[in-house]
């Protein structure tokens, strides 16, 4: 699997983890080339704590367009250390 944003490649892996929908990355497929800083955090309810990344690609900004769980609840143990995304980001195989 490939995330891609603005024509590049964020993330591939043949081992993501599909959760709700959404494919996790192994945090080591993550092309860091492309990745900023972002202080946004939610909350769910059986996960736990997100927090997020920024993309910043060719000159343009994805504000939080990348979240993962650093310390997820143990029913979502699976998830630790992998990422997912949004906002446009394409998941494609």
């Amino acid at each position: 699997m490939k995330a891609i944003w603005n024509g590049a490649v964020i993330a591939q892996s043949d081992d993501t983890v599909v959760v709700e929908g959404n494919h996790y990355f192994p945090e080591n497929s993550l092309n860091r080339d492309y990745v900023t800083f972002s202080n946004h955090h939610t909350m769910c309810s059986w996960k736990g704590q997100a927090s997020y990344y920024s993309l910043l690609v060719n000159g343009e900004m994805n504000t939080d367009a990348a979240w993962y769980y650093p310390d997820p609840k143990p029913e979502a143990d699976n998830i630790k250390g992998h990422i997912a995304f949004w906002k446009g980001v394409k998941i494609e195989p």
